[in-house]
């Protein structure tokens, strides 16, 4: 990654309703280094264990049956402990307005899907580059 330094311990929820795509971003993230990747199918399974306080980063799909992504962004956010964990969104939610709902929840990254293995470590070294500051 650029400039930002892999801390292979640093703890990963990844959020989605498709094995396919949790798969996805898991193997993308052992290939940067990352070994500490857990995995929830919706917002509302994720919730309980991101309350635990044990992860470091969020990345999670917008459309998921139960608690939706922006949902559980906006229950993060709200969240005195979790309010600074580093979210990135992935999702086939191109439009504008949902663009800017997500960063106005404070989302700290936004990728569309279909996406690559270079977009995805790009974000991640933007978002981790931003918050080790």
């Amino acid at each position: 990654m650029k400039n930002a330094a892999v801390k292979p311990d640093t703890k990963f929820l990844v959020v989605d309703d498709y094995l396919s795509m949790r798969r996805m971003v898991k193997s993308v993230l052992k290939d940067l280094g990352y070994n500490n990747v857990a995995e929830a199918d919706d917002g509302s399974t994720a919730l309980p264990l991101l309350c635990k306080g044990e992860f470091d980063f969020l990345i999670t799909d917008w459309n998921m049956p139960g608690m939706p992504g922006l949902e559980l962004l906006k229950a993060v956010r709200a969240n005195e402990r979790l309010a600074k964990l580093p979210v990135l969104m992935v999702t086939a939610e191109a439009k504008r307005e949902q663009i800017v709902e997500a960063v106005q929840a404070g989302v700290n990254g936004y990728i569309i899907k279909p996406f690559t293995a270079e977009v995805l470590k790009e974000k991640l070294a933007k978002i981790l580059n931003a918050t080790a500051k």
